[in-house]
């Protein structure tokens, strides 16, 4: 009995029209390829998600960013394993980048930040080139629809991490030699933080810049203040030259930290402390803890203290952070150069070496991490500057910016201006709340409620009204 061979069947090549690409033999397909791509990459999102919110990894940058890698990994790694299991379209080359990307990972949770270095200078080329070599694998070995809707937007962002991976590398490394610390880096209790003083005489000043920026946003003020006394600027933890942290960045530790920073630094007190926005709960704080060793004290615009000084209790050391794994996350953003494109919109009059200080500072990934939690820390901030309720007769200047204000923030300024029985408090009409620091008029009206607080303490008199 003569029988009819059988032909495999048969299923449609790349296009619409294009050649009829036989099945091979033997294999059956028991899921549509397009299913099994669209179930493999959010494997990976939620993986991805998954590992970097596990207590098992550190919440840092380095690692959190390596736990992500992971989770994709695992993604490309299903992608192959069910392609060849379950369809008539193998994806083997999905084990490359599982690979690649499993690797890179793992080097980041595994070590961290000692890595972290070596790799940013790998992983751009390297993924650029592993994403032209995906492209004609798949262009190969992948065909329908799931080809032009899921992997090639996929291999499009990547390319597009790989080039802002390297332009944030080589920016970075660029910034590096434009601006060496101008100042001195000094160990505060495992982190280094920079510190820098210029000028000569008594009392010192020390500058508190505001919630995200670094000791160049005072660029105008610092230069001035230097022809008349001694004034020092520093960097907090993740700022500009000065190192990250790992502890909780609240006022009471930036306060503890600041007071380590000067006495190693040998800049001796008593001081006139002068903080802008954020700076102004930092230097509330530092007065309440350690008020034999404050003189004076300026505040420009500082952000409102809490109605109570009763924080909450502090995250105990080691215990689950989810709201700085989050902070992690967002940061690593600053890694394909995102901050980089933003960063010449910022600063404002700065004198240029100071303007281009800043956006370098404002470009990487450390400051974005530290600017974050400084935000998460801000409720318990404001109620430990609130700790400082009597500041005696020392002189005290509360300037306030007239653009953008409101009577409840008035009224807060107002009671900061009580702290003291010599005290005068200026509403800058015409400024906004940045411009006390970065513009230059603006500025020099900051100088001067700061000198006239150094003439008040060389004088022992009270402020000039």
């Amino acid at each position: 009995m003569a029988t009819t061979p059988q032909t495999p069947h048969a299923r449609p090549g790349p296009g619409k029209s294009g050649p009829q690409i036989p099945a091979r033999p033997g294999r059956v397909a028991r899921w549509r390829i397009g299913r099994v791509v669209a179930l493999s990459l959010a494997v990976g999102i939620l993986a991805a998600v998954l590992l970097a919110a596990a207590p098992f990894v550190r919440a840092r940058e380095s690692e959190i960013t390596g736990a992500v890698l992971c989770g994709f990994a695992l993604g490309w790694a299903m992608l192959a394993i069910l392609s060849v299991r379950f369809t008539d379209q193998p994806q083997r080359w999905a084990f490359v980048p599982a690979v690649f990307m499993g690797t890179g990972g793992l080097l980041l949770v595994v070590f961290g930040s000692p890595v972290d270095g070596v790799l940013s200078w790998l992983w751009p080329p390297a993924l650029l080139a592993l994403v032209i070599w995906m492209f004609f694998q798949v262009r190969r070995h992948l065909h329908g629809r799931s080809r032009g809707w899921l992997i090639y937007p996929v291999l499009a962002i990547l390319a597009l991490a790989s080039i802002g991976g390297g332009y944030q590398t080589l920016g970075a490394a660029a910034d590096a030699r434009a601006f060496p610390a101008p100042g001195q880096l000094i160990d505060v209790g495992g982190y280094r933080l920079h510190l820098n003083c210029t000028g000569s005489g008594s009392p010192t000043v020390v500058l508190q810049p505001g919630a995200g920026e670094m000791s160049s946003n005072h660029g105008w003020i610092a230069t001035a203040i230097a022809n008349d006394t001694r004034v020092c600027v520093s960097d907090r933890a993740g700022r500009g030259w000065s190192e990250s942290a790992d502890n909780a960045q609240d006022a009471t530790q930036i306060a503890a930290d600041l007071h380590t920073l000067l006495h190693r630094g040998n800049v001796p007190g008593p001081y006139v402390l002068a903080g802008h926005s954020f700076g102004g709960l930092y230097v509330l704080t530092f007065a309440a803890r350690y008020p034999d060793e404050v003189a004076g004290m300026v505040l420009m615009d500082s952000t409102d203290r809490a109605a109570t000084d009763t924080p909450g209790a502090a995250a105990a050391p080691g215990s689950y952070d989810a709201l700085g794994r989050i902070s992690a996350l967002i940061s690593t953003t600053a890694r394909l150069g995102l901050g980089r494109v933003y960063a010449p919109l910022e600063v404002g009059t700065l004198p240029a070496r100071s303007r281009d200080e800043v956006r370098a500072n404002i470009a990487s990934p450390a400051n974005l991490r530290s600017t974050l939690d400084e935000y998460i820390q801000a409720n318990r901030s404001m109620q430990e500057a609130a700790s400082l309720r009597d500041f005696g007769s020392k002189p005290l200047v509360v300037l306030t910016a007239g653009v953008g204000n409101s009577s409840r923030h008035q009224d807060a300024q107002n009671t900061l201006a009580g702290l003291s029985t010599n005290s005068v408090h200026q509403t800058v009409d015409w400024a906004s709340h940045e411009a006390l620091v970065a513009d230059q008029a603006g500025a020099a009206v900051t100088t001067q409620a700061i000198l006239d607080v150094v003439s008040s303490v060389r004088s022992g008199g009270p402020l000039a009204r």
